[in-house]
């Protein structure tokens, strides 16, 4: 296993559309196995592979009792409202808030292709928008009004320069 370096705004991997998994192999078990360590080390619940610089339909994700690996994923249902903090590991984690569904349920294929659906509600659903979201080449900034969009990226910006 190895941590690989995060892929941060404005890559122009995080804003297209990523080209579906197909080889369920040996492979994607390590690059699944190096996402879950990338994600723990920089203290996420959700990595895409666009945010490693992968143009891949792919996700891995431990976030309140569930832990899944989702390739190919979709947003099959969603339904509810809730508001909240949302940051991103290709963001810098500078948060803001959202507003997404409360309940959202996934379709998605696992380490060996075999297709599964999984509902979650509150956090763990946001975690299944956010991270379908990088796999559609959208940012949780895009779901923002212009304004405040604006103002998140030139903060992000400015800490990236001070690093």
């Amino acid at each position: 296993m190895a941590i690989r370096k995060l892929t941060e705004y404005p890559a122009e991997v995080l804003g297209i559309v990523g080209k579906p998994v197909e080889k369920f192999d040996d492979e994607l078990r390590v690059l699944c196995d190096d996402m879950f360590e990338t994600m723990y080390d920089a203290e996420g619940v959700g990595l895409a592979a666009p945010q490693i610089g992968l143009n891949l339909r792919l996700f891995v994700m431990d976030c309140e009792g569930v832990k899944l690996i989702a390739a190919n994923p979709q947003i099959i249902a969603a339904d509810g409202e809730q508001t909240g903090q949302e940051g991103c590991l290709s963001v810098g984690k500078v948060p803001a808030v959202v507003t997404r569904p409360m309940k959202a349920t996934l379709r998605a294929q696992d380490e060996k292709g075999e297709w599964f659906e999984r509902e979650a509600e509150g956090y763990a659903a946001r975690a299944f928008l956010h991270e379908t979201d990088h796999c559609d080449g959208m940012l949780f900034i895009e779901h923002l009004p212009k304004l405040r969009c604006d103002m998140l990226v030139k903060k992000f910006l400015k800490e990236k320069k001070l690093r």
